[in-house]
């Protein structure tokens, strides 16, 4: 057992170098990608038609449900069913298979080459290049951006993504392993494709929306204090001070 945990750590630490070495590519296959298809596809199946008068908000309820039911439960099962099968054949190759899965459920470097372009852009490009390029990171309508708001809206979505997209994962697979790790990426596309306060999603997209606060719960305060830590040791270019008082201002 204590060999197998050791594995299982050995493998989490080469998925994440190699998340920090290799990001992630556009030319790579990634199962986010495959799972935002895969949601797509189910929506277009469990909410086909939204402009009828009369709605009935419970029934798009537990449609949203029951979607969020088969995409976390493919997720894992598929992922499982990879691993066993990795483990079955030989614990080497296991191995390797909880290091890529780890590699893809973290988003650290990418992350950063994106929020350090719109950073870049600001500073040494034109204001359209800035708007393009927070466009990449941010779900918003950029273009009539100043660039107080280029600057507010990769602030705001570095800080949401740190958590959703390093801490969260990580913790979920430093836990539980990779196949509950990307169960997590699963429910965070989820929201993030569903979770929206608009006609469409309202009672659709709930489900999908509060089982994300429900998974983020720890991750996010972990988030928060890992940010507290990090100015505390960054050196004079950061304030553990004012950043345990924006906390305290803005923590809910």
């Amino acid at each position: 057992m204590e060999r197998l945990i050791l594995i299982h750590l050995a493998a989490i630490c080469l998925g994440v170098l190699l998340d920090l070495l290799i990001g992630d590519p556009e030319w790579l296959p990634h199962p986010v990608r495959l799972m935002g298809k895969f949601i797509g596809f189910l929506e277009k199946k469990l909410l086909s038609n939204t402009e009828k008068k009369e709605r009935n908000r419970s029934s798009e309820f537990w449609r949203g449900l029951l979607l969020w039911v088969i995409v976390t439960g493919c997720t894992a099962a598929a992922s499982v069913a990879f691993l066993a099968l990795a483990f079955w054949v030989h614990w080497l190759l296991w191995f390797f298979a909880e290091a890529v899965l780890t590699f893809y459920v973290l988003a650290a470097k990418n992350l950063a080459e994106e929020s350090t372009n719109v950073y870049q852009k600001l500073k040494n490009g034109t204001i359209e290049e800035a708007r393009n390029a927070v466009g990449r990171i941010v779900g918003r309508d950029t273009k009539n951006l100043d660039p107080s708001g280029i600057t507010r809206a990769a602030v705001e979505t570095v800080a949401e993504n740190t958590s959703d997209g390093v801490i969260a994962p990580l913790f979920f697979t430093c836990l539980f392993g990779p196949a509950i790790g990307l169960c997590y990426k699963a429910v965070n596309t989820m929201d993030s494709m569903l979770g929206y306060h608009n006609d469409r999603y309202e009672f659709f997209g709930k489900a999908a929306a509060r089982l994300d606060d429900v998974f983020n719960f720890i991750p996010a305060r972990l988030s928060a204090v890992f940010m507290l830590l990090g100015t505390a040791i960054g050196g004079q270019a950061y304030s553990f001070q004012n950043a345990l008082r924006v906390f305290r201002r803005d923590r809910y």
